[in-house]
């Protein structure tokens, strides 16, 4: 009977150990001063399996995400609300991105006008397949989560724009 309990414990440690080798490592990100808030828990709960054909991935920070292997797409939330820019402002899902373009093929997109800021860095040339990400499958699938967060704000001098007063 104890060999029986012994060889039971083995091939379950075997088949755990199978498990893990195909599974991605844990992301290393670190959590924005904010990322605390209410409001980023729940942002974090709803975050999608997959973005496009990039999988999600565990993160050790709270209020973080990753998906790709390697990590294409990163995400923070919690930090600090940028104030007015120049930068490229765009609207998806009624959410207000600025895109920071300085360091293409790798975008920093961060919301405006939203209390938490959630901030994403993504990668459109590294994918599984090469191929890299889009960043309107990026917004597609992030804004409508990210819409919930408290509107303080609105980006403003684009034609589309209400201005605020």
């Amino acid at each position: 009977m104890r060999l029986t309990h012994f060889a039971a414990t083995v091939a379950l440690a075997i088949m755990a150990g199978i498990g893990l080798t195909g599974c991605a490592a844990t992301v290393n990100l670190e959590p924005a001063d904010g990322s605390d808030d209410p409001a980023c828990a729940e942002v974090s709960v709803r975050l999608p399996g997959a973005i496009g054909d990039q999988p999600r991935r565990w993160t050790d920070a709270q209020a973080t995400g990753a998906w790709g292997d390697p990590a294409t797409i990163l995400l923070t939330c919690g930090v600090t609300a940028p104030g007015p820019t120049t930068m490229r402002c765009e609207t998806v899902a009624g959410v207000d991105w600025i895109i920071d373009e300085t360091d293409a093929p790798r975008f920093r997109v961060t919301t405006y006008g939203r209390t938490p800021a959630v901030e994403i860095y993504l990668d459109t040339e590294v994918g599984d397949d090469g191929a890299g990400v889009s960043s309107r499958d990026v917004l597609d699938a992030i804004s409508p989560i990210v819409a919930t967060l408290p509107v303080d704000g609105q980006c403003v001098g684009r034609e589309d724009a209400t201005p605020v007063p």
